[in-house]
């Protein structure tokens, strides 16, 4: 586990003690998404979709939060290596605060920086082609965010 500061918009006791959560990496082009156990021991990825207008990406959670339904959100919160926000900081606090205006579960958001670097490894380690990683490393990158996530909430509660 990297540590890492979790930034969140709601309190760690608004998390039940069981029931799925999910973890979205936002991308420009794609979003990875990835959901835990009921216990939140595990995070596993579940899919990538396209990156669409907001309405559509909405209802898109939305289903994939009632599919599973999930607990609570969290959203990858991109830093630079520095420690400093970027651009994508900005949207991905942007995000987090329509989902959590829109969701009737809390939304967390979870500093990933260099996920997708860990992602590439561990999907290289399992012998996946680097065709094949492309298609995989956004979800593996939301299962990453989401297990940082549950080992701080673990530490936390």
């Amino acid at each position: 586990m990297q540590q890492k500061e979790t930034i969140n918009n709601a309190q760690f006791t608004d998390i039940p003690s069981s029931g799925r959560i999910m973890a979205l990496d936002l991308g420009t082009k794609k979003i990875g998404i990835a959901v835990s156990d009921e216990m939140h021991i595990i995070s596993s990825p579940v899919r990538t979709i396209e990156r669409i207008g907001w309405k559509k990406l909405l209802l898109q959670i939305r289903n994939i939060i009632e599919e599973f339904d999930a607990k609570a959100l969290v959203i990858g919160l991109p830093y630079n290596f520095d420690g400093s926000e970027s651009e994508m900081s900005a949207e991905a606090r942007r995000i987090a605060k329509n989902f959590s205006l829109s969701l009737d579960i809390p939304v967390y958001l979870q500093d990933e920086r260099a996920t997708s670097y860990e992602a590439k490894s561990r999907l290289w380690e399992r012998g996946v082609s680097l065709k094949d990683t492309r298609k995989f490393i956004d979800s593996e990158a939301a299962a990453i965010i989401l297990s940082d996530f549950l080992d701080r909430l673990q530490n936390n509660v």
